[in-house]
C-alpha cells in the first residue's frame, strides 16, 4: 500500500506541475493572442474570464494535492534522511500555501475588482482599481511561480531513491 501511495504522490504532483507550467507558458498567452487576433471588442475580457476559470482549477488542485502530499509524507518516506523529509514537507507546504493564497485571496480580490470596473480595457491605467488589479496580477504570477518551484523541489526529492533502504522512492 505504501508503494501505491508513493506512486500516486508522484503522479499527482507531476500532473499538477505539468498543468501549471503548460497553463502559464502556453494556454494563457495563446488565449489572449487568439482572441485579440479575432478582433473581438471584448477579447481581453473573454480571455481573462477563461484564464480565471482555469487558474481556479489549477490553484485548487495545487492546494488539495499539496495537502495530500503533506499528510502522506509522514508515513511514506520512513527511510529518508531527516533533511530530505524536511525539505519535501517545507516545499509542499509552500506549494499549498501559495496556491491557496492565489485562489482565495488574490483571485478573489481580482474578481471583485473586475466586476466593479466593467471592461478593464476601458478603465484608465491611473484608476486606483486598475492599479490594484495590475498589482494583484503580478502577485498572482509570483505566487504561481513560487508554487511551481516548490513543487519541482518536492518532485525531485520524492522521486529520488531512499538511501537507507536502497529502494526507489
Amino acid at each position: 500500500m505504501t508503494s501505491f501511495i508513493r506512486q500516486l504522490r508522484l503522479l499527482l504532483l507531476g500532473l499538477w506541475l505539468g498543468a501549471a507550467i503548460f497553463f502559464g507558458a502556453a494556454v494563457a498567452p495563446a488565449l489572449f493572442g487568439v482572441l485579440r487576433g479575432a478582433g473581438l471588442a471584448n477579447a481581453n475580457e473573454l480571455a481573462g474570464s477563461i484564464v480565471t476559470r482555469l487558474l481556479q482549477f489549477i490553484d485548487r488542485g495545487g492546494f488539495e494535492i499539496g495537502l495530500f502530499l503533506l499528510v502522506t509524507s509522514f508515513f511514506v518516506h520512513r527511510h529518508r534522511s531527516r533533511l530530505a523529509q524536511f525539505v519535501e514537507v517545507i516545499s509542499t507546504a509552500i506549494m499549498a500555501i501559495m496556491t491557496g493564497v492565489s485562489l482565495w485571496i488574490i483571485s478573489a480580490r481580482m474578481s471583485a475588482l473586475r466586476s466593479s470596473m466593467g471592461l478593464i480595457d476601458q478603465v484608465s491605467p491611473a484608476d486606483p482599481r486598475r492599479v490594484e488589479f495590475d498589482s494583484l496580477h503580478r502577485y498572482s504570477v509570483i505566487a504561481m511561480g513560487v508554487a511551481i518551484i516548490a513543487g519541482l523541489v518536492a518532485f525531485t526529492i520524492s522521486s529520488r531513491p531512499d538511501r537507507r533502504s536502497n529502494r526507489v522512492l
